[in-house]
């Protein structure tokens, strides 16, 4: 389409720019995809300081665990189906994620709507089981120390599904209606990386919710 870039040569002739010339930067971008933009190392950013959250809380859980006389406390473990159920439409997401992402990087536009609209229903699907999650956990969040920590884990896992939810269907809006700036496809494959993000987070919180306490 007419908003893709047209990308400078491999090489540049500065020769004449130091011969007091003008460098001709018309043809330069202005916009890229992946670690030369800022856009990128933002996202990263944004990951690094969510990783460790995330990380604090599971730590959090285990050192609960190592202080209760019993683990769970005094209620059976949460129910595995609807967790189970969530993961694997979690890690089917990456296929038409990933998707999405290249047709981004490739200027495709009817692909790519295609492909965030896919993604928009996987990811109303993940909240749907969520609710299922949340009511079969088998504890209150105020019960004890147990039922707080796993509310607090499922939780922080859940702002970051309507997080990534709402971000997704604002972006698909914006490819619908305009404007078609080339920088939309950027944030489209932005936004496909900090949802791989959001499916291996999951990870380690399902096996601390649902695992951890069968053993």
């Amino acid at each position: 389409m007419s908003d893709k870039p047209v990308f400078p040569p491999d090489r540049l002739d500065t020769q004449g720019a130091v011969a007091g010339e003008t460098l001709d930067v018309a043809q330069l971008p202005s916009y890229v995809f992946g670690a030369r933009g800022i856009m990128w190392w933002g996202t990263m950013g944004v990951v690094a300081i969510e990783g460790t959250v995330f990380a604090m809380a599971i730590a959090t859980y285990f050192y609960l665990r190592t202080n209760g006389d019993t683990w769970p406390m005094g209620v059976p473990a949460p129910d595995l189906r609807w967790g189970v159920l969530n993961t694997l439409i979690m890690l089917a997401s990456l296929l038409p994620n990933h998707w999405t992402l290249h047709r981004a990087k490739a200027h495709d536009l009817g692909r790519v709507r295609g492909g965030m609209l896919v993604c928009l229903v996987m990811g109303a699907a993940f909240i749907l089981v969520r609710v299922f999650e949340f009511r079969t956990l088998n504890v209150s969040w105020d019960s004890n120390a147990y039922g707080s920590i796993v509310w607090m884990l499922l939780g922080l896992h859940t702002v970051h599904l309507l997080t990534d939810f709402g971000d997704t269907l604002v972006l698909y809006v914006l490819m619908l209606t305009g404007p078609l700036e080339g920088r939309r496809f950027v944030d489209v494959a932005e936004n496909a990386e900090y949802w791989d993000f959001v499916v291996l987070a999951w990870l380690p919180v399902f096996a601390t919710i649902y695992i951890a306490p069968r053993f």
